[in-house]
């Protein structure tokens, strides 16, 4: 078997320009996969964690009848008496925080425009709203004793062209079905660094969104984080309740969830065009070969050399090819994911125009050795399977023929 691989490696030096285009061909494709499925697997982990972070939490208690779509304030789809729940739920080891949360739409006025956005009453304290804390960037926090001042995203105030200490207005439906109106001042401004999150939500300290809706002391949700999201099945099922019910972060997040598992098919797809690129490159290389060589697979063949030999030569040719291209390919890859890993990509306005899609403002790809070790697998395959045609046509060449070939 090693005459095999020593004429397939001369072979593959004779004409070395051809063959060293056709490697950073092989590399050059499957280092693209690798870095773009890297990208992909860091903008789906980022919008996931976002949405928890953010918005769903791991686990949320509800009221079996209340509608996310709707925002109801009507007392029967409200959570009763949450502290309770919030007690309950942090007796339990895996809860890192509990907290009720009221939310409500709400129309903001300034002089010159309006805009629709979602109210979060938030209990002010707790740890679960950390991450809006810390990414006050001007003014200061609420506080739970503030009865007239509110918290908005800072790209919102900019587009209102609003700023700390202006007074603001919002005009909303109480749970009686009557419209509410009232003046409050800017607090503070913060930047998430999901843009869509801080176009949309404005925050008020929990008991004067009660008091403003008309809900008494009822929440729309009690909001639970957890130390691992793992462990979110076991909370969800230990906080079922009469006329409650528990979502975790999978349910919350199930819309999100499916569109990118749908979208995973245009990744695929995507993925099999480059494979086929570098599945034409290795076919044409190879037949070129073939045309070169055909005297010598004649010669070779009334030496005595099987059909079975011959194909087994261009297909050692092919897996050269295909070993040496993924290598590189490899290294160019894994480096590219690094530097996005470090770097990331900065999204600006496209991370802006996601839609509902909880992007940030800069995105870092992942290693997911899973997914690069299927990619390189199937680039050897699609390589070496590329081969076949050009392996069986030298195969199958008549040595008397291949001899008087110019």
């Amino acid at each position: 078997m090693r005459w095999a691989w020593r004429i397939a490696y001369r072979d593959l030096t004779r004409n070395r320009r051809r063959t060293l285009f056709t490697l950073l061909a092989v590399a050059l494709g499957l280092a693209l996969l690798i870095v773009l499925n890297g990208y992909i697997a860091g903008i789906l982990e980022d919008s996931l964690q976002n949405s928890i972070r953010l918005q769903t939490r791991h686990v949320q208690v509800r009221a079996d009848s209340y509608a996310a779509d709707r925002r109801s304030l009507q007392w029967k789809d409200l959570v009763n008496q949450p502290a309770a729940v919030v007690a309950q739920a942090q007796t339990m080891a895996a809860v890192w925080a509990a907290a009720p949360v009221l939310w409500s739409g709400a129309l903001l006025s300034t002089r010159a425009e309006s805009v629709n956005l979602q109210l979060h009453g938030i209990e002010v304290a707790s740890p679960i709203y950390d991450p809006i804390r810390s990414a006050v960037v001007e003014g200061a926090f609420l506080t739970a004793d503030d009865r007239g001042g509110l918290l908005l995203g800072r790209r919102l105030a900019e587009s209102l062209g609003v700023h700390v200490g202006d007074s603001v207005r919002l005009t909303l439906v109480d749970a009686n079905g009557v419209p509410v109106e009232a003046l409050f001042v800017v607090r503070g401004l913060f930047a998430s660094g999901v843009l869509v999150y801080d176009e949309a939500t404005v925050f008020l300290p929990l008991a004067k969104a009660q008091s403003l809706t008309t809900v008494g002391d009822r929440a729309s949700a009690v909001l639970i984080q957890l130390h691992r999201q793992e462990d979110a099945d076991s909370v969800s099922a230990a906080l079922a309740g009469p006329r409650l019910q528990t979502l975790t972060w999978r349910e919350l997040n199930a819309f999100f969830l499916q569109s990118m598992g749908a979208a995973m098919g245009f990744y695929l797809l995507f993925d099999g065009i480059v494979m086929l690129i570098v599945a034409v490159i290795i076919a044409n290389t190879l037949l070129m070969a073939v045309f070169e060589r055909t005297r010598e697979i004649g010669i070779l063949a009334s030496l005595g050399m099987k059909r079975g030999q011959i194909l087994c030569m261009l297909l050692l040719e092919a897996t050269l090819l295909a070993l040496m291209g993924s290598a590189l390919g490899v290294l160019l890859g894994l480096a590219g994911v690094a530097l996005l890993t470090q770097n990331g990509f900065v999204m600006g306005e496209m991370a802006a125009a996601a839609g509902n899609l909880p992007l940030s403002n800069v995105v870092y790809a992942r290693f997911v050795p899973d997914t690069f070790a299927w990619l390189t697998v199937w680039t050897l395959i699609v390589a070496v399977a590329a081969s076949l045609y050009p392996a069986w046509f030298a195969a199958r060449l008549e040595p008397v023929k291949a001899l008087h070939a110019s």
